[in-house]
């Protein structure tokens, strides 16, 4: 692996291209200016639209960025960004977290901290961890593939090089989103070197093997399959088009900025835990940088193009298959349908199964103190 450091620096051009962009808007119609019962706010749109073209300062947020440690890494063919940040603590455990969509490394910027030096914010400096935080391939400042294949399965691989090249032979796994699809498949392919498995989401296509000579569905599994169907017809039409005809869609979300992030603040509010203000758990600043970091990326195709990858490539078990890594998960109420314990315990080791008292789909932005103290407490026991 060849590494070197990268300092976040977009052209004043791309800047002023934004702006323009921004600019010359055009604008739908709406029944309702205020209503996001058929998508995005027109209202709540114009305003941010507004903020990002005169008020957001991008210069200042990549300032802030910057103060992070971050490195390219060629990774079995494959160049990677990422943030590293060794822990202070006595023996900090390696820890490796991954973000989703329409999420990005920067989720991790306020955990960052309180997972590295736990001692300076009030923890125990034991629970130490050095974090490795990568961009997800065609996210952010990773390139995108060039060919077929790049599911969470081969990220999952390529972050296992990545790890045991930084000097990592045994360490931790945390996801959401995309992100807890790549953690399964780290402790499921590499179980002799992942010690444990933490997730703030369980992915809608893990599959537990079912059928003849296997425990029967269970109540509450049943209920969990039906609520998840009633999602995916309600809320699931992005994914579709994701998993399907991602192409299609890059051609608006790449030349319009207004369309890229109404098509991303609809589902920061929706999965969010805002009872409908966003604002009052995601700041505008927030959320600007992660929409500026897929505008800026320019690599829309290859982001979308991950929901077809993984549909391609689900996470399905046989019938016996066992996961030995211990998994962890934190369960936040205003999360995507969740299923019950028991349905991961069929192919898990749970050894943590934590309901939080509020919070959703995206745990380190909204609800940061409570999942970085479930993640301490899940692999506190696995350290040594």
């Amino acid at each position: 692996m060849t590494l070197r450091n990268f300092t976040i620096d977009i052209p004043n051009a791309a800047i002023d291209d934004l702006h323009r962009r921004l600019r010359d808007t055009r604008w739908p119609a709406a029944l309702d200016d205020d209503s996001w019962a058929d998508g995005t706010s027109l209202r709540f749109m114009q305003r941010l639209v507004n903020y990002w073209q005169t008020g957001f300062d991008w210069r200042a947020r990549e300032e802030q960025l910057n103060r992070l440690p971050q490195y390219m890494a060629t990774v079995d063919g494959a160049e990677v960004h990422f943030s590293h940040q060794p822990g202070t603590g006595p023996a900090p455990l390696p820890l490796i977290m991954t973000h989703g969509w329409p999420g990005s490394f920067i989720e991790m910027e306020h955990v960052l901290p309180l997972l590295t030096d736990p001692g300076a914010h009030g923890g125990d400096p034991a629970d130490a961890f050095h974090l490795v935080v990568p961009s997800l391939p065609g996210f952010g400042f990773s390139p995108a593939p060039t060919q077929p294949g790049t599911h969470s399965r081969r990220v999952a691989e390529l972050w296992h090089s990545l790890m045991a090249t930084l000097g990592y032979t045994r360490f931790g796994t945390q996801g959401g989103d995309i992100g807890a699809g790549v953690s399964m498949w780290l402790a499921r392919c590499f179980p002799d070197d992942v010690i444990g498995a933490h997730l703030n989401y369980i992915p809608g296509s893990y599959r537990p093997a079912l059928g003849d000579g296997l425990p029967p569905i269970t109540a509450e599994e049943q209920d969990f399959l039906n609520r998840s169907a009633t999602w995916a017809a309600d809320e699931g039409a992005y994914a579709a088009l994701h998993a399907t005809k991602p192409q299609t869609l890059a051609y608006a979300l790449t030349d319009s900025p207004a369309g890229l992030a109404a098509w991303i603040v609809e589902k920061f509010r929706a999965w969010s835990d805002c009872d409908g203000d966003l604002e009052s758990v995601i700041s505008m600043d927030a959320l600007l940088t992660d929409i500026s970091l897929y505008w800026f990326g320019n690599q829309l195709s290859a982001s979308l193009r991950m929901y077809k990858e993984n549909r391609l490539s689900p996470l399905k078990f046989a019938p016996g298959e066992r996961v030995r890594p211990a998994l962890g998960v934190a369960l936040f109420p205003r999360e995507l349908p969740t299923p019950p314990r028991s349905w991961m315990e069929r192919v898990f080791d749970v050894r943590s199964w934590s309901p939080m008292p509020k919070g959703g789909h995206f745990a380190t932005l909204e609800q940061p103190e409570r999942l970085v103290e479930d993640i301490r407490a899940f692999f506190r026991p696995l350290r040594g």
